[in-house]
């Protein structure tokens, strides 16, 4: 609730009062009306890989940040972020590769770049889950639109 006024106070000092518009004009909202939310985001960053927005979903329920700040495994804490890429193994490659994997940006990135480099491999261990997923997913996009 106090986040949400924050959002409220803070968008109202900017613009003061509700923006007017013409009738020919589509009105403004602030973006706290229509928020992306960060599974929208993930899906809309693998497009062209929708497995590995099955893999968000199983790895992190489309999570980024939690209350201690980025996401860590619930399983082994060197897993952060939304595709919960292992810092242990991945840090000093994702690095070199120019990929911060503590930020959204580079979380999504290195695991873009390691899809293409590895496969799924990486992500095995949460197969079980994301496979599923996987398929609907494909057979949803290869659906005949009407």
């Amino acid at each position: 609730m106090i986040e949400i006024m924050n959002g409220l106070l803070i968008f109202l000092s900017v613009f003061g009062t509700t923006p007017t518009v013409s009738a020919t004009e589509a009105p403004l909202l602030p973006v706290a009306n229509q928020p992306m939310t960060l599974e929208a985001y993930v899906r809309d960053y693998f497009a062209d890989n929708p497995v590995l927005a099955e893999v968000a979903k199983c790895e992190s329920r489309f999570r980024h940040f939690d209350a201690h700040g980025v996401l860590r495994g619930e399983v082994d804490q060197s897993d952060v972020g939304v595709m919960q890429i292992n810092e242990r193994y991945h840090a000093p490659r994702a690095a070199k590769n120019g990929f911060d994997v503590k930020t959204l940006e580079g979380n999504l990135g290195y695991a873009k770049w390691l899809y293409e480099k590895e496969g799924l491999q990486p992500w095995a261990s949460s197969g079980k889950c994301w496979k599923a997923g996987a398929v609907f997913a494909l057979a949803k996009d290869e659906a005949p639109k009407n």
